[in-house]
């Protein structure tokens, strides 16, 4: 079994110690801080972790620290206050906390809500590192795949590509085949669930951007309308 590290951040003394030595009783592995700045100054490296965290910090506060780590890496966060108002509350929720505690903390919803929030973090790390591989394999692609990749995942098919790109439906197979091969994706469905689940980037500008020289003029698209019932085209505009 992973550990399970939890961070307590109170300034509180009694509040982080007691808060710590029930957490480390459950089986967590806990490290506690006093500061939203130390916390930061002395936080560990990548991982799946729960920061239980007062919103009330002198200096930094806790919604502020929230907002530092939020897209920094896989943590996710459980308030415990002594008194939040409604707006904090709000606030907190918003910004993808867990659960939002008042103390006296009951310990069972502590404890579940720090479940919760480990569960929510290893998704997290583990969508993280999918992504970075699938980033690495984007590089793979030429200029003229990254382009067929974006219309596969756009939901075009290979004539509509061809009639795009201004090639032959035989050239887009051939591409579709490598791009297949070198992102290493058994299916244009996978592909296409792939980008749209992870956590940064554009299901249909992805794989141009990541990749795009900043010399190369980006590719572009325009939806051209014809008269009478056909379906709209998208015609280059590069």
């Amino acid at each position: 079994m992973p550990i399970q590290n939890v961070f307590v951040v109170d300034h509180d003394e009694s509040a982080r110690t007691t808060l710590s030595q029930f957490l480390t009783s459950i089986g967590f592995a806990v490290r506690a801080f006093n500061s939203a700045e130390s916390f930061l100054a002395q936080r560990p490296s990548a991982g799946a972790a729960c920061v239980v965290l007062n919103d009330r910090l002198p200096g930094l506060s806790g919604l502020e620290l929230q907002r530092r780590l939020k897209g920094e890496g896989a943590l996710s966060v459980v308030f415990v206050t002594g008194s939040g108002d409604v707006r904090t509350v709000v606030q907190a929720m918003k910004g993808g906390a867990i659960d939002f505690l008042t103390k006296p903390v009951d310990s069972e919803q502590l404890v579940a809500a720090v479940i919760r929030g480990l569960e929510q973090s290893t998704r997290t790390e583990a969508e993280q590192r999918l992504y970075d591989v699938f980033i690495e394999r984007v590089h793979r692609l030429t200029r003229r795949e990254r382009e067929v990749a974006t219309c596969l995942i756009r939901g075009l098919h290979n004539k509509q590509i061809a009639s795009e790109l201004g090639t032959t439906e035989r050239t887009v197979k051939a591409h579709r085949g490598r791009v297949m091969a070198k992102l290493e994706m058994g299916s244009v469905a996978q592909l296409v669930r792939l980008v749209e689940n992870a956590r940064r980037g554009d299901a249909l500008t992805l794989i141009e951007s990541v990749t795009r020289p900043t010399s190369e003029r980006p590719f572009e698209t325009r939806r051209i309308h014809w008269a009478g019932n056909s379906e709209p085209k998208w015609r280059s505009t590069c």
